[in-house]
């Protein structure tokens, strides 16, 4: 048990001691405010864990995070059982994202694609139409990237190899980016 508590606290002070991991949560926030504060969405995806984290994140924007704001619109394309369930019996399941943000995205909107490898392959044919739609993209991967880190705007890669270092380390950016576009765009 401390060597699992050992691994995150290592995987934590990296994060920390990375000048560079905290001027991308910068740009990934001013993305997201400006493309927010244009009248745009931003839309999550990922798979397994990472479908989690994309419901959880877009509710921090939807609900609230720390304090009572008006709504903001974000939109996890995880969600919604019958859309997911067509799209992978008529196009097969690598298309569950991107037939979504060929019929949800707008230039201008944002995606969020969450994949701890950075190989999902239906998080990279969401890629794929992001570029058609003119989409702007932030990334979430592990220490490699995977396909996805050359292909986002702003890519987080954790730096451990191991999914669930990585997946808490997505955790804690992400819950860090919302609260971030919360207070810049609703200011106490």
């Amino acid at each position: 048990m401390r060597a699992e508590f050992d691994k995150a606290l290592d995987n934590f002070q990296r994060m920390a001691a990375d000048d560079a991991l905290r001027g991308q949560i910068a740009q990934a926030v001013a993305i997201c405010v400006d493309a927010l504060r244009d009248g745009r969405k931003v839309l999550f995806a990922g798979n397994g864990g990472s479908a989690a984290d994309a419901q959880h994140w877009a509710g921090e924007l939807v609900s609230r995070f720390y304090y009572d704001r008006p709504g903001l619109p974000a939109i996890a394309l995880t969600t919604d059982t019958s859309i997911l369930t067509a799209i992978g019996n008529d196009y097969g399941y690598d298309y569950t994202f991107a037939r979504q943000i060929e019929a949800l995205g707008q230039a201008g909107d944002v995606f969020v694609a969450i994949s701890t490898s950075g190989r999902s392959k239906n998080i990279l044919r969401a890629l794929d139409a992001c570029e058609q739609k003119g989409v702007r993209v932030i990334g979430f991967t592990g220490a490699g990237g995977g396909d996805m880190a050359s292909r986002c705007e702003v890519c987080f890669r954790i730096p451990s190899d191991e999914t669930p270092r990585i997946q808490e380390g997505h955790e804690f950016i992400g819950h860090l980016v919302c609260a971030l576009i919360e207070s810049e765009i609703f200011p106490r």
